[in-house]
């Protein structure tokens, strides 16, 4: 079968590749990344299937295995590579070897080319027939390049690497290579060329397409992003249409789909975009293999089952989710009096220090509990809500265009500071909380708490694909 392959790296495993395999002494060296996998059926936007590998644990070959070495080759014996290959196979993952090139060539050797079949066909026989093999070639500058062996005879290059935390960094074939374009001309005067085509490489998820949503995925574009994939099950209301970007009357008094009002608006930019739609709740089946597809996820929905999902799925799958947020608490009084105004920006990346969701408190599992009753079991909710066991909906929440623009820009601006850098070397936010009517930013700090299974361990970062999906009760 045809398929195409990428790999996500934890940024704090390519910082203990970098120490371990480029050394003052010149000589290649190696170490294996045992991978969870992740396989989409069918790319929304190519339709061919796709496959991801997402670090998990590294091992190093010991040195008192390796045989020579020098600035143009290494090898070592194979137990390490054995030992290796029985983990992977225990855990259901696969295993990637990489070694550096000190001497800068970001190819692979046709001592690799010579080398590596023999360590498929080890794997093969090993681990069964089906058993891939990653091998992945490391600079002393820092460039990745990779490749996915299917047989002894067939590998194919891998389209992306990623590396995901307090920056992610991008590494593919003609980076930086790119045709200008006029449209961006004047951002790549700010950012340089590199950031441009960057944005146009990834696949991005917008999940909830209301006031924020819609105010992201109109940016996006404009920004260089090409491949989009909208989430949402709502349809346009009255209610919606000043806060809403690419909504109209006739959207609303036709109830037409959110997700179709704004990725017609979309289109309309004349800027190249492939929008992909999805009219149900992010968890829904029909989401899955979108949702898996994106390399990168703003989650903009309101509803706390639909955070708990994206808060999981970014360190299962080491896909950054930028959630956003917006409170505003008013007085009862006419008119009303501003008691809070807070726009919430929180990255969700798999890195040390970086706290999730639940921890920091943002995500209400009981409310979430109930929206997920409301959903599937909808007669079951009426009635406890009328027994008061679960949460009623309330008043709808005050909101106001201005700010669901600004909390949107500001979702953006983490995303474009992680991929180009433009604030410094720690100018990275975890969560950033603009308080419009005090006129202050806030950069909010929280501890992971030591019992939360998402955060306060790394047992489930990278995992990828398992049963159940993202092991949670299906």
């Amino acid at each position: 079968m045809i398929f195409t392959a990428s790999m996500v790296l934890q940024e704090e495993h390519i910082k203990y590749l970098q120490e371990s395999l480029i050394r003052a002494d010149g000589r290649e060296r190696a170490a294996y990344v045992i991978c969870g996998e992740v396989v989409v059926e069918s790319d929304p936007w190519d339709c061919q299937q796709r496959r991801k590998y997402l670090s998990y644990e590294i091992l190093p070959v010991p040195e008192d295995e390796i045989v020579s070495s020098s600035d143009r080759h290494i090898t070592w014996k194979t137990d390490s590579f054995v030992r290796a290959l029985k983990l992977a196979q225990t855990r259901g993952m696969t295993v990637a070897l990489v070694h550096s090139h000190p001497g800068g060539m970001a190819v692979f050797s046709e001592q690799d080319d010579r080398n590596e079949p023999d360590l498929v066909e080890l794997a093969q026989h090993r681990n069964g027939i089906q058993t891939k093999l990653l091998s992945v070639i490391l600079t002393n500058s820092g460039e990745l390049v990779g490749r996915l062996w299917t047989s002894q005879q067939e590998s194919i290059p891998l389209q992306l690497i990623c590396v995901v935390g307090k920056a992610i960094q991008l590494h593919y074939t003609g980076r930086g290579q790119g045709i200008p374009s006029s449209v961006f001309h004047r951002q790549s005067l700010a950012f340089g060329e590199a950031l441009t085509q960057d944005l146009s490489t990834l696949r991005v998820g917008v999940v909830g397409c209301g006031g924020t949503g819609s105010a992201v995925a109109m940016l996006l574009p404009k920004m260089g992003v090409r491949l989009i994939a909208l989430f949402d099950r709502d349809v346009v209301e009255e209610s919606n249409l000043n806060r809403l970007h690419g909504a109209t009357r006739e959207d609303a008094e036709a109830k037409h789909p959110k997700v179709l009002a704004v990725a017609r608006s979309l289109s309309e930019l004349g800027l190249g975009v492939q929008v992909k739609s999805y009219q149900s709740w992010i968890g829904d089946l029909d989401c899955r293999n979108a949702l898996k597809s994106c390399d990168i996820v703003f989650g903009c929905t309101d509803d706390h089952a639909g955070r708990l999902l994206l808060n999981r799925f970014a360190y299962y799958y080491l896909a950054p989710v930028f959630d956003v947020g917006l409170a505003i608490e008013v007085s009862p009084t006419e008119p009303p009096e501003i008691k809070a105004l807070d726009g919430r920006v929180t990255a969700l990346v798999p890195s040390l220090n970086n706290t999730c969701l639940l921890c920091r408190e943002v995500i209400n599992p009981v409310a979430a509990r109930d929206e997920a009753l409301k959903r599937n079991h909808p007669v079951e909710y009426e009635r406890r809500k009328a027994e008061a066991y679960v949460l009623g909906e309330g008043n709808p929440s005050p909101a106001v265009v201005l700010f669901t623009t600004d909390v949107a820009i500001m979702a953006i601006e983490e995303l474009v500071h992680r991929l180009q850098g433009f604030r410094g070397e720690n100018g990275a936010i975890a969560q950033r909380v603009r308080k419009f009517h005090l006129m202050t930013d806030r950069k909010q700090a929280a501890d992971s708490k030591s019992h939360c299974p998402i955060c306060g361990t790394a047992d489930c970062w990278g995992k990828g694909d398992i049963v159940p999906f993202l092991d949670l009760v299906e």
